[in-house]
């Protein structure tokens, strides 16, 4: 329970959607780490995680967005006190086991630029898609000021235009941006319809909050959301099955289809009381959602550095290895989160002041309750 209270668990405005944050993370780790050799999830994942950062995002710092020194200064603080830290103490961790020192590869790799160059050297496997993050993270204020001005389709007409303009200069032979293939898989510009999904989401929810409650009865709109996730599931399966691969077909659904039953089904978990959003919500989740992040960026080092080295000949059992694994990856991320990451990231926005109304203050988002519906809807 002190775990719990010391983070303010159980007073998050959409707590369904924090306990999504665990199991996207939990897919990706075994996706990385497989219970059996070469069975691996066909879907990208990761599309859960962009929609939600759209959303997340829009839904904080709408109202509040301005293209002004003062604003923009706290809320790339908050934007880094939340990201940085954790990944600095992990990256430094990689580079010292991965013995990589050239000036080159850390130099990209600590400023986070790593994944807009083909062929770069990632020494986190996955932090490729912080990089994706944190052009949105950029883009951002510009896209919500567009949307409060002209509407939705103009940023979203915007982010066409980036894609196209990313790949034309994938076509010019530079490392930066690479290839075609590069740009769609990626980078931010082949991942941006699910970003604005999320986006799209946030819109309809300050609509409807601002008309009331969002609870409404019945479980249609999650159901819904399960089947598209499903069809774009089968989808996949039925492309895998032919080789050679067609790349393409797998950025057309991953990244431009699924967005949007994953958008339709977080609306479900947003608006109805049904036992997904129930159990997304419940306290334990609430938890392994937030340390989500140090879970992500944490666990091929685990992986690659203990488990598969170490564990995997004591344990002679793959599954019992892989799942020993994931139990002690998780023990490992909840601590980091609750003694490192939470607490520097509150360090960080208090010692620059970013805690106040005018640049959207999370806390005045998901850790202040307020009088109203049931609590899995707001809280």
């Amino acid at each position: 329970m002190s775990a719990f209270s010391k983070v303010g668990l159980g007073s998050e405005k959409y707590p369904a959607l924090t306990g999504i944050r665990a199991l996207g993370a939990s897919a990706v780790f075994f996706q990385h780490l497989p219970i059996w050799p070469d069975s691996h999830v066909t879907l990208n994942v990761m599309g859960f995680f962009y929609v939600l950062s759209g959303f997340l995002i829009v839904r904080i710092y709408y109202e509040q967005a301005q293209l002004q020194w003062r604003w923009l200064a706290k809320y790339f603080i908050n934007r880094f006190a939340r990201i940085y830290p954790v990944y600095f103490l992990l990256l430094s961790i990689a580079v010292l086991l991965h013995h990589d020192f050239r000036a080159g590869v850390l130099l990209a790799n600590y400023t986070l630029t790593h994944a807009l160059f083909h062929g770069s050297t990632l020494i986190i496997q996955q932090s490729w898609s912080l990089t994706v993050e944190e052009c949105f993270y950029f883009l951002a204020p510009a896209f919500m000021l567009l949307a409060r001005r002209y509407g939705f389709l103009v940023p979203f007409a915007a982010g066409w235009l980036l894609l196209f303009l990313a790949l034309g200069v994938s076509t010019l032979g530079f490392a930066f941006l690479g290839t075609p293939l590069f740009v769609l898989s990626t980078t931010f510009f082949g991942h941006f319809v699910e970003f604005f999904a999320g986006v799209y989401l946030a819109l309809a929810v300050m609509r409807v909050e601002k008309r009331g409650g969002l609870a409404v009865p019945g479980n249609r709109r999650t159901l819904l959301g399960l089947a598209g996730v499903g069809l774009a599931m089968f989808a996949m399966v039925l492309i895998y099955r032919h080789t050679p691969l067609d790349f393409f077909a797998i950025v057309l659904v991953n990244n431009f289809l699924v967005p949007v039953p994953i958008a339709l089904l977080y609306w479900g978990l947003l608006r109805e009381n049904t036992a997904p959003a129930r159990l997304l919500a419940a306290r334990a989740s609430g938890l392994l959602g937030r340390a989500s992040y140090s879970f992500y960026l944490l666990h091929t080092l685990v992986t690659d550095y203990v488990s598969v080295p170490l564990l995997l000949p004591l344990c002679r059992s793959r599954p019992l290895c892989v799942l020993l694994t994931f139990a002690a990856t998780w023990l490992v991320s909840i601590a980091l989160f609750l003694y490192f990451e939470e607490p520097l990231n509150l360090l960080i926005r208090q010692r620059f002041k970013s805690k106040d109304r005018s640049v959207g203050m999370q806390a005045t988002l998901f850790q202040v309750q307020q009088r109203g519906p049931p609590a899995h809807t707001t809280a």
